[in-house]
């Protein structure tokens, strides 16, 4: 019998609530992203009472608190980071489609098409007052996301065939990711998942082939 794959999201940040692209800058949860966090190990751990076989997190703050929180012992997987937005951190799709000139889209697009005057390092403040540093570099494309996805998946493969379990804490993009990775499926695919912050997802084997078994729990 096959293992199963729970892929868990982080919680709220002041970025997710007002919809700000938050790849590679550390923006950190908020008091009630670390509540979600804490409740979504609950749950988690209602699910499945045992230890897994590995629990891999995000290097970004919002995932290592999360985990935390969530009292996960995990290891670092620097694959499990969020995005590369590039000269898209930090600004909302609105505020991209009227600098582009038409509407931007990100799966599509990319962030390297954005004019290059939105890109340079700068500092956001966030509104409890912490300081957040944006690089606003060229950012990643899909394919360079989708080919860090298919290194988890196929780091953790094994032990799911051995029919253990493996839990990832980490980002909406990146799990969308890992999850059409692990259906074998392109890339672009991602755009039709979508997972709330502190969500988790099972994916598992059925018959041989790859499914997703629960979402957005």
């Amino acid at each position: 019998m096959t293992g199963q794959l729970y892929l868990l999201r982080h919680g709220q940040t002041y970025w997710a609530l007002s919809g700000q692209h938050t790849g590679l800058a550390d923006v950190p949860l908020t008091a009630k992203g670390v509540e979600q966090a804490a409740d979504a190990g609950i749950r988690v751990k209602a699910r499945h009472p045992g230890d897994f076989a590995a629990v891999y997190v995000s290097p970004l703050l919002r995932a290592q608190q999360t985990a935390e929180a969530a009292g996960l012992d995990a290891e670092t997987l620097d694959d499990l980071h969020e995005w590369d937005y590039g000269r898209a951190e930090g600004r909302t799709r609105a505020d991209l489609s009227a600098a582009l000139g038409r509407p931007w889209d990100l799966w599509e697009d990319g962030p390297a098409v954005l004019p290059r005057e939105l890109g340079g390092e700068r500092v956001e403040t966030l509104p409890d007052g912490t300081p957040v540093t944006v690089a606003g570099k060229d950012g990643e494309t899909l394919d360079e996301v989708y080919a860090r996805a298919g290194r988890v998946v196929a780091r953790v493969r094994p032990l799911i065939d051995e029919g253990r379990d493996v839990l990832l804490v980490a980002h909406s993009h990146i799990i969308r990711e890992v999850t059409v990775a692990w259906l074998g499926l392109p890339g672009i695919a991602g755009r039709s998942l979508e997972l709330g912050t502190a969500q988790f997802s099972v994916l598992g084997v059925h018959k041989g082939q790859p499914v997703i078994q629960h979402w957005g729990l």
